[in-house]
């Protein structure tokens, strides 16, 4: 593997683990200071701190979540990156096993740039065709 792919792959798995750690500082790291962010209902974002707020205030009431990543497809070119990314999360609405849960299973297309402190996400369009529910009983 390139060691280009290999840090850009870092690079989306400390996204998903900012998210599931509530580290918001990590998370944050993971964007360029100008994006565009595409995340369908939940909204298009071109500020990464008010995106990264937005998370926070999301995630921080929820219980555990599980972001897990897999099928990386990265292309690198020059400077420029970008990559396809399967996703499924699971998140659970509290921290009480039986309270409502969450799953989410799509991709994430995103545009990455070398930056001084090394790659970031510059531009994502998250495709999500399937989410379920369970739980509350």
């Amino acid at each position: 593997m390139h060691p280009d792919e290999a840090e850009i792959i870092k690079v989306l798995t400390r996204y998903a683990t900012g998210i599931d750690f509530c580290d918001w500082p990590l998370f944050r790291s993971c964007w360029t200071d100008e994006v565009d962010l595409d995340y369908g209902d939940v909204g298009h974002f071109t500020d990464p701190d008010a995106f990264t707020q937005l998370f926070s205030q999301l995630h921080d009431p929820m219980g555990p979540t599980y972001h897990r990543l897999s099928n990386f497809v990265v292309e690198v070119g020059g400077d420029t990156a970008t990559a396809r990314t399967y996703v499924r999360a699971v998140l659970m609405m509290t921290d009480d096993p039986n309270a409502q849960w969450v799953e989410a299973v799509g991709h994430y297309d995103d545009v990455l740039a070398r930056t001084a402190d090394g790659w970031r996400i510059r531009k994502r369009v998250t495709r999500t065709p399937r989410i379920t529910t369970g739980g509350g009983a």
